[in-house]
């Protein structure tokens, strides 16, 4: 991967809020995904508005440097690929040993690989960030590892030679099952470009920050909160004024993005696959 600008990369440590690179130690990698935690949501608003204004070329943040303007001008985010190949990006540009993997969410069974992560090799060890789940702390990539907080914390465990990440969105307990600590930036755009004909993030707004001790967000039609004692609340059936509020207001997004993100629809099922 060629490095970012180091220009475009010190924007991003001030948007970051932090005023001095990371330390290339354990704790500067903390320092600086805690701050991706609160400063970079996980959204789809790019998304929604590539698919539905059918802006042609390839889906948005597939390049990091493309990712990471938008996020400075606009404050939008991206879903798993777009999102953690930014955050890829960012760490390998400040010296750090980041490389891409993929992994399953593990929804329903048998599903193929269909989300991409982050393993940072630092002190003789791995250690995964992710841009979507948003957990906060850098986790040891092995077995029993644990991030203990009611709001973002994911636990760690092995189960058939694989690890699985067992974490919390808004509406449920989920596993994700480690693939590849290997990946490359073509698998990257490969199984992103793979949605663009049908995803769960193609049709209603998904999005997700830590803010403060709570993680806010969106998703399935209601707005939710996860408290800083792991309490759920919801905002059933959001107005278009409540929905532009949480994306202007609550997760920093700006009022043209917010503007053109068109409204909410059902999840169609997926394609049946192709006969023989």
């Amino acid at each position: 991967m060629n490095a970012l600008a180091p220009v475009l990369v010190e924007r991003v440590l001030a948007k970051l809020g932090l005023s001095d690179p990371p330390g290339m130690n354990l704790g500067g990698l903390a320092e600086i995904y805690a701050a991706w935690c609160r400063g970079v949501p996980f959204d789809n608003v790019r998304k929604l508005i590539h698919l539905h204004e059918q802006i042609p070329g390839p889906l948005p943040g597939d390049d990091a440097e493309e990712f990471l303007e938008a996020w400075l001008a606009h404050g939008t985010g991206g879903t798993c690929w777009a999102g953690n190949g930014a955050l890829q990006a960012v760490l390998a540009s400040l010296g750090f040993a980041a490389r891409r993997g993929y992994a399953t969410m593990l929804a329903a069974p048998n599903l193929p690989p269909n989300h991409g992560t982050v393993i940072v090799a630092i002190e003789g060890r791995d250690f995964l960030v992710d841009a979507s789940i948003l957990f906060h702390e850098p986790m040891s990539l092995e077995n029993g590892a644990r991030v203990d907080h009611p709001a973002w914390g994911v636990a760690m465990h092995s189960e058939d030679g694989k690890l699985h990440v067992r974490w919390r969105p808004f509406h449920m307990t989920l596993e994700c099952r480690i693939e590849s600590v290997a990946a490359t930036r073509d698998d990257f755009v490969g199984f992103h470009e793979a949605t663009r004909s049908w995803g769960p993030f193609n049709y209603a707004l998904s999005a997700r920050l830590n803010q403060g001790d709570s993680v806010i967000g969106a998703s399935f039609g209601q707005h939710a909160a996860l408290d800083a004692k792991g309490v759920l609340s919801l905002v059933e059936s959001p107005s278009a004024q409540e929905r532009t509020a949480l994306l202007v207001d609550r997760l920093g997004i700006s009022e043209e993005m917010a503007a053109r993100l068109p409204p909410d629809q059902p999840l169609p099922p997926p394609p049946k696959p192709a006969m023989d």
